[in-house]
């Protein structure tokens, strides 16, 4: 989906596919044919953004045969979407039935992490739109803290490899004439925490193909205000290549045993529910959720937030509630001004088959009515703030 902003620029806005597991290329086209298409249709658009995931295998395949990248181009086109924008976070297994810590590797200091987002941005310059020239990837930001905060060498790997992926990004753009940018995406409980520990590591490399991508539920969990950090990061002239607009679980009082039951219901296996709160003393946080609700790991006498992408048009049932004030505060200040802090805005909410069992689309077509319904929401602020739709 395609927006005009009052200074006549154009902002994308797509969803991303790492809801829908896929590990190759033929899951890819399955994704596009059973869920990015029917959610299209049911938005009533002729074109719809998505913002593609490519596990390893799928991008290899892609990487190894140009006629396959071709044949997937053309299917793009076909089924009227179009991707301007890559989740380079996830490298494989993000559909398994465990995730957890596996999603934070390879991490930068590793090879296989720039070989893999190198590929991803040349795949990502023969898919984009033919009116398009500048696309985007997110990634992951760093590393997990552990064991990168002990290895004395790993930042200069890190800085090492991220220097040269600009380099490439630079040869890349003067190869086939399209910009592509990279952005770390600041988690809990990695290396790049929040937008202000991204500004150091950033101005290392410091270079304008390589900045930020803001996570609106990364954002939320840690209890960043979005008006403060986005302020900094453009002080520090860091760009914000993309933002996916998603939103945190809330708890307002985790000291109640309602309120205990019903966040028990979004412990689950699957993915890693980072939980922190905000105390005089700072931020305190656990790596996942159950180990919150067992009790003594975290103070319960100011709110909790996790880090579960809940569904952005349907918050949980109270006592619970999500972020969503926080994205619409964070989209204000990235859309709503003079000009617009990025171009790129990604729906991302992966969670829907991890949410408890009662909330979860049973079928297909149920998944497609609430990524649309969350397509819509978000549509809905961008025309509130003065973007005009595009067909």
């Amino acid at each position: 989906m395609r927006f005009r902003h009052p200074d006549g620029s154009v902002v994308h806005l797509s969803y991303c596919t790492n809801v829908h597991p896929a590990e190759t290329l033929d899951g890819v086209r399955a994704q596009l044919r059973d869920h990015c298409e029917p959610v299209r249709r049911r938005l009533g658009r002729d074109r719809l953004g998505i913002g593609l995931w490519l596990a390893r295998d799928a991008a290899r395949a892609l990487t190894n045969d140009p006629a396959e990248l071709r044949a997937l181009r053309a299917e793009l086109d076909s089924r009227g979407l179009e991707v301007v924008t890559l989740n380079g976070f996830p490298y494989e297994g993000f559909g398994a039935d465990e995730v957890k810590y596996r999603v934070y590797r390879p991490d930068w200091t590793e090879p296989d992490r720039l070989a893999h987002t190198t590929d991803l941005a040349r795949l990502l310059a023969a898919l984009l739109p033919d009116d398009v020239t500048e696309g985007t990837i997110s990634t992951l930001p760093l590393a997990w803290r552990t064991p990168y905060a002990t290895d004395p060498g790993a930042p200069r790997t890190a800085r090492t490899a991220l220097t040269t992926l600009a380099q490439r990004l630079d040869a890349l753009a003067e190869l086939t004439g399209k910009s592509i940018r990279v952005g770390l995406e600041p988690e809990p409980g990695c290396t790049v925490e929040t937008t202000a520990d991204a500004i150091a590591p950033l101005t290392d490399v410091g270079h304008e193909r390589i900045g930020i991508c803001v996570d609106t539920c990364h954002l939320a969990t840690s209890f960043e205000d979005p008006g403060t950090a986005l302020d900094a990061l453009t002080a520090a002239g860091i760009p914000v290549v993309k933002s996916q607009l998603s939103a945190a679980l809330h708890a307002e009082h985790p000291h109640l045993p309602e309120v205990r039951t019903a966040l028990a219901a979004f412990a689950e296996p699957r993915f890693l529910h980072q939980t922190r709160t905000r105390t005089a003393a700072g931020l305190r946080g656990t790596d996942d959720l159950d180990e919150a609700i067992a009790g003594g790991a975290l103070p319960d006498s100011t709110p909790w937030r996790a880090h579960f992408h809940v569904p952005l048009h349907a918050p949980p049932a109270p006592p619970l509630t999500s972020t969503l004030p926080v994205l619409r505060t964070a989209l204000t200040r990235l859309v709503g001004g003079a000009a617009p802090l990025t171009r790129h805005l990604e729906v991302e909410t992966y969670t829907w088959q991890a949410l408890p069992a009662e909330l979860r689309p049973r079928t297909r077509t149920q998944l497609a009515d609430g990524i649309a319904a969350e397509l819509t929401l978000a549509r809905d602020l961008l025309v509130d703030l003065g973007l005009k739709e595009l067909p």
